[in-house]
């Protein structure tokens, strides 16, 4: 339910109001601007008769949300929310990129590629220590000694460290090391695991499942806030279609949508979208077209040696070309890179 509060209201009212819903057991969530207050009340709110609530001078309107998803919900906090990821902001006006190599695999190379991601102008600097694998045979990442490394080439060269976690008993290693947490497509709908990112305040990276709907999507993001940690970002990384051809099939449509629906951040990984680089740049370009917070892109400085999805990484230097070409794009939709 959505408690619109009229213009001009004193904080003292809407106080009022607040407090005489959480006394009955509400949670209320408060979005605040220039001109507009309203009360995002999350709970079993059938209960609520919006007639006694609207006897209020000071309130507007009152209306029922439709969707399932309240914290994440665009109608309890109207304007965009901005992530703060070690000193990087994601979803405002400046694009976010984060770039690295989908395994971490030595020191040498973490560092080459934290170097000239940075040069290239990349914000943030990505790397896989636990790799959820198809196959038990495959490369799994070097797991406590790779998120060291991470770390270290993070250090080194300035930039926030974004990994994936498998499992909430690797909390602890994460918290205070890593700056932008990943759940990976197979575990969006973790929910143990999302519940005790919830009880944490680092931004989490929040993957959508191979083949789960935008609803479905936005409810895990609401497992996370429901916890108390509302500093969730959202990734499109291609979904399951019946096409073969590419890895998955990229869901531009996503973006719009939700925007529309959501407040949250969201970027596209186009990379695993696509499973072969020389997609990753057109696919790049257009999701910073249809309005994406950012991009997640694999860059490995000898993709055909990589340890894992060299086929989808970009060179270096061709990483520094789609940079400069996306440099072009962004101001046209209104962002900066």
């Amino acid at each position: 339910m959505i408690i619109v509060m009229k213009p001009g209201t004193p904080d003292a009212e809407a106080a009022k109001v607040k407090e005489s819903l959480e006394k009955q057991g509400f949670y209320i969530n408060v979005s605040k601007g220039l001109n507009f207050c309203i009360l995002g009340v999350v709970g079993d709110t059938s209960m609520i008769d919006p007639k006694r609530i609207t006897v209020n001078d000071y309130v507007e309107k009152v209306m029922r949300v439709q969707e399932p998803f309240k914290r994440a919900n665009r109608m309890f906090h109207p304007e965009n929310t901005i992530v703060n990821v070690g000193g990087v902001q994601i979803g405002g006006k400046k694009l976010a990129v984060i770039a690295g190599p989908c395994s971490i695999e030595t020191d040498e190379q973490m560092n080459s590629v934290a170097q000239s991601v940075k040069e290239a102008g990349a914000t943030l600097l990505r790397g896989g220590a636990f790799k959820p694998r198809t196959s038990p045979y495959s490369f799994q990442g070097l797991k406590e000694k790779g998120l060291d490394m991470l770390s270290e080439a993070g250090t080194n060269h300035s930039l926030p460290i974004v990994t994936e976690i498998m499992s909430a008993d690797k909390l602890d290693q994460f918290v205070g090391k890593v700056d932008l947490i990943q759940v990976g497509a197979r575990n969006m709908q973790n929910f143990e695991l999302l519940k005790e990112l919830g009880k944490t305040q680092v931004p989490i990276l929040l993957k959508r499942g191979l083949s789960a709907t935008i609803e479905e999507w936005i409810m895990s993001a609401e497992y996370i806030m429901a916890g108390g940690n509302e500093n969730v970002i959202l990734c499109e990384r291609g979904i399951r279609t019946y096409e073969t051809y590419t890895r998955n099939t990229l869901d531009l449509s996503a973006i719009p949508a939700v925007k529309k629906l959501s407040h949250l951040p969201v970027i596209v990984d186009p990379s695993h979208a696509a499973g072969m680089w020389w997609m990753v740049e057109p696919l790049a370009k257009a999701a910073i077209a249809v309005g994406a917070d950012g991009l997640m892109i694999e860059v490995h400085n000898d993709p055909e040696n990589a340890w894992c999805d060299g086929a989808q990484s970009l060179k270096p230097e061709r990483f520094a070309a789609l940079m400069n070409d996306l440099k072009n794009i962004a101001p046209i939709v209104g962002r900066e890179l």
